[in-house]
């Protein structure tokens, strides 16, 4: 997606308008040296003050008409660098909504929040200032160049090699600092990775006392970024001093060998002021030229890192779709009651050079059938539940789901905000009954009623002041809330006692004989209370069917029943 170009057209208008204020700017700039020195020659040379005045007021008016032309392109290139950086923001966080979760893997959390951050940053500071200094810059450094050479013929002299002695630094420079600036980024990233995980992860790191060795993790990725970046600015470094050099030769040149000139009648003393202008003006604009270049190589990185995102494939089939809540493709090869059919299904992960993490997977399940997934740890269970929410495509087989599938994920994740607003994440327009309902099932109701402010209390950042149990129930209550087809239940109700972990699962089955249950668990005694059972074991589908035929017929399920309940029960 060439993402630039749609900018581009949104605000070509005032870039062009800035572009041409700009321009006219360098020209009032440009034209001022050369009043000068008609005033000097024609007017204080030969004591001529109606002269001198008549060039003194022309240049106050130029001046003027560049200081209007300045705050034009002042006012322009400020609207049109915020707009461009909000809508990029913006549109950018849309297209990484709409990622597949491998490429959100390849990409890495810290990454995608630089490239929200600091590469928008750098592309927005870019425009801004190439609208107000960086257009500027190359016009004043050719139009001094041309003006110098234009008001006497031996200043070209000068003028060529001191245009090839900078035009050779800058060639230099540009090849050197972009490859040193992308390491920049990167180290960047790291840098972001580093702190995103410390601070996702702070409370573990308090438990193992772990501060020393995350304290050494920073400082390896923030060491790392400062060496990249001093090895960057080095060359930098060089480069302003440079061209310094080689503009203040040709300002010792000239003054030398215009004495000489002026002596001989073969140029004035005006034409030697303007020409020592054109020089300073010339320095003044390699600087700024020096700084283009310096924001040249990180912008064109940060735009390269923007446009992988861009660039990448949207999810299939449920990009830009709620959270929670999919669009699934109906199959008619099975019952009509059917809700689910997995046809010899097999996954790897992307770039996965191992094992399969899912193979030769086959089962259906019916309208308000349950179905309890159980295997020892890593035999896949959690990615058949990504498979079932198409986080991922199959790779093998075909997967057929018809109606809607609402997940309560493994780790309950609430967000800033009240009680309600975390419950409407599953159904926006859900009435203030239809929330009491769900949380009446979720064995929530009691407890939030029971809070100052009930379902307006305000919850912390990932519920922080809720226990692993209420925000569990919580996280129940906003997927029944969907009213979905097929409710998956990803070893969700890990932090509930024995009692409220019945009582929901009897509200699931009273709340609706429609809806299919998934219940991925590691509990037997909860994949007992299912219509049937998927035994899972290393990727592959160890036996399906109810509890009993399970105990005579499959191993893996006897293994599990017996290491948790005990021989005395069996």
């Amino acid at each position: 997606m060439n993402y630039l170009h749609t900018y581009w057209q949104k605000y070509k208008t005032l870039f062009l308008l800035s572009v041409a204020c700009v321009a006219c700017e360098a020209g009032c700039d440009l034209l001022q040296p050369r009043l000068m020195s008609r005033l000097i020659d024609w007017g204080a040379a030969v004591g001529d003050l109606p002269t001198v005045l008549r060039f003194g007021a022309l240049m106050l008016g130029v001046t003027a008409l560049g200081a209007l032309f300045a705050m034009s392109r002042n006012l322009t290139a400020s609207y049109a660098s915020q707009g461009f950086g909000a809508d990029l923001r913006h549109d950018l966080f849309a297209k990484i909504q709409s990622l597949s979760v491998s490429d959100m893997d390849r990409f890495e959390g810290g990454s995608l929040v630089t490239r929200m951050t600091n590469d928008i940053t750098q592309l927005q500071n870019f425009i801004n200032g190439m609208m107000r200094v960086f257009f500027k810059a190359p016009v004043m450094c050719a139009g001094s160049i041309v003006m110098a050479a234009t008001l006497n013929v031996r200043t070209a002299y000068i003028i060529v090699p001191v245009v090839i002695l900078v035009g050779f630094v800058i060639a230099v420079s540009m090849r050197m600092t972009y490859p040193r600036f992308a390491r920049v980024q990167r180290a960047l990233d790291r840098l972001n990775t580093s702190m995103r995980e410390y601070l996702a992860g702070i409370r573990l790191v308090k438990a193992f006392r772990r501060f020393k060795e995350e304290e050494h993790r920073f400082a390896s990725a923030n060491d790392s970024l400062t060496d990249v970046t001093v090895k960057a600015g080095r060359v930098l470094a060089v480069l302003s001093p440079c061209m310094a050099l080689g503009v203040n030769l040709g300002l010792a040149a000239m003054l030398l060998l215009g004495a000489r000139w002026v002596g001989s009648g073969d140029m004035r003393v005006g034409e030697i002021v303007a020409f020592v202008t054109y020089m300073t003006q010339l320095l003044s604009s390699l600087g700024h030229v020096s700084n283009v270049l310096n924001m040249f190589v990180r912008v064109k990185t940060s735009h390269e890192r923007i446009g992988e995102v861009f660039g990448a494939d949207e999810t299939v089939g449920v990009a830009f779709l709620p959270p929670g809540r999919q669009e699934c493709r109906p199959y008619s090869s099975c019952a009509e009651n059917s809700v689910l059919l997995f046809d010899a299904v097999g996954f790897s992960y992307p770039g996965s050079t191992g094992q399969a993490a899912l193979e030769g997977i086959g089962f259906s399940l019916e309208k308000g059938e349950t179905l309890g997934v159980i295997g020892p740890t890593g035999s896949g269970k959690s990615t058949l539940a990504a498979l079932l929410m198409r986080f991922y495509e199959v790779s093998q087989g075909k997967l057929y789901i018809h109606g809607t599938v609402s997940i309560v994920p493994q780790t309950a994740m609430l967000f800033t905000g009240t009680v309600k607003e975390n419950l409407l994440w599953g159904n926006e327009n859900a009435t203030v009954g239809q929330i009491e309902q769900a949380a009446k099932a979720a064995q929530a109701h009691d407890f939030i009623a029971a809070m100052p402010e009930g379902y307006d209390t305000m919850i912390g950042q990932g519920g922080v002041n809720l226990s692993g149990g209420q925000k569990q129930r919580i996280s129940i209550a906003r997927a029944l809330l969907r009213e979905p087809e097929i409710l998956i239940l990803d070893d969700c109700t890990s932090a509930l006692d024995s009692l409220t972990e019945a009582k929901v699962r009897k509200a699931l089955r009273d709340i609706s004989t429609d809806m299919a249950c998934v219940t991925i668990t590691q509990r037997v005694s909860a994949a007992m209370a299912c219509d049937k059972i998927l035994v899972l074991e290393n990727g592959r589908q160890a036996g399906f069917g109810p509890h009993g035929a399970l105990m005579e017929s499959c191993p893996v399920y006897r293994d599990i029943y017996m290491s948790q309940i005990g021989k005395g029960a069996a």
